[in-house]
C-alpha cells in the first residue's frame, strides 16, 4: 500500500526543525519529526529522478525507488543505496556531499548504478 503524499508546507516544516536539532547538536529529534522529513525527501527523490533501477533505503523511516533503468521485482534489488536519518537529511539538503557520506562510512551502496551524487541535494532549505 502507498503512503499518502506528505504536503509541501508539512514536509518543510519538518525539514527545517530536523535540521535545528542536528545542526545545534542535540541529541535527538522527535521520531515523529524525523519520520516526517525523511519521508518528504525520499518523495522530492523519487519526484525527481523518477524510475525503479535504485532502492533507497533510510531504516526504519522509509524507501524509495528512483533512476531509470531496469525494473527489480524480486529480492534484494541490484542497485541500494542505505543510510542513517541524520545521513540522508545532510546529503538531501546540501549539508554534505556524496563522496563525503561514503567516504566516511555513513552511506552503503551497492551495485553498478548505486549513486545518488547527479541527483543531490533533493531540496534546499529557505
Amino acid at each position: 500500500m502507498a503512503r499518502a503524499r506528505i504536503p509541501e508546507a508539512e514536509g518543510t516544516a519538518a525539514v527545517s526543525a530536523a535540521r535545528a536539532s542536528f545542526v545545534s547538536g542535540e541529541a535527538s529529534v522527535p521520531r515523529e519529526v524525523a519520520a516526517t522529513a525523511v519521508r518528504f525527501l525520499l518523495q522530492a527523490l523519487a519526484e525527481r529522478v523518477p524510475g525503479n533501477a535504485v532502492e533507497v533505503r533510510v531504516p526504519p523511516f522509509g524507501a524509495v525507488q528512483c533512476v531509470e533503468g531496469p525494473r527489480h521485482t524480486r529480492g534484494t534489488p541490484p542497485n541500494v543505496v542505505e543510510t542513517d536519518a541524520r545521513t540522508w537529511l545532510a546529503l538531501a539538503t546540501g549539508g554534505t556531499s556524496w563522496a563525503e557520506a561514503v567516504a566516511s562510512g555513513a552511506v552503503h551502496a551497492s551495485g553498478t548504478r548505486a549513486t545518488l551524487e547527479p541527483y543531490l541535494p533533493v531540496y534546499r532549505p529557505r
